[in-house]
């Protein structure tokens, strides 16, 4: 990735991408899940879910699983106006941006 695309990228756009692609690539994206793969607290994982990706036209919907509210995960139903092949092709940069280890985060398929 070139040192050019990384200056120009925004954390906060990258925090979105990768919520989205880590929601679609985890076996069971619960907040739990999210939280050990970024290390970001839980109300920044739900802020990004909640407020950050809609405004992309992102749809995120919670799959309920058990009694309590906090059973289940997270499913990807749309990514909006995101380029998810994009994201795929750039997920070195966006760890990067965001401070991570790319090999934290899982490899696309």
């Amino acid at each position: 990735m070139s040192e050019s695309l990384n200056s120009g990228l925004n954390p906060t756009i990258c925090r979105r991408l990768l919520v989205a692609y880590l929601i679609e690539r985890l076996p069971r994206p619960n907040n739990p899940a999210l939280e050990e793969v970024t290390g970001w607290p839980r109300r920044t994982i739900q802020d990004v879910i909640a407020k950050g990706l809609p405004g992309h036209g992102t749809q995120v919907a919670f799959v309920q699983q058990g009694v309590r509210n906090n059973d289940g995960y997270y499913e990807l139903k749309d990514w909006g106006s995101i380029d998810r092949h994009w994201v795929r092709s750039n997920l070195v940069a966006i760890a990067e941006v965001l401070a991570l280890a790319p090999e934290q985060i899982p490899a696309p398929d």
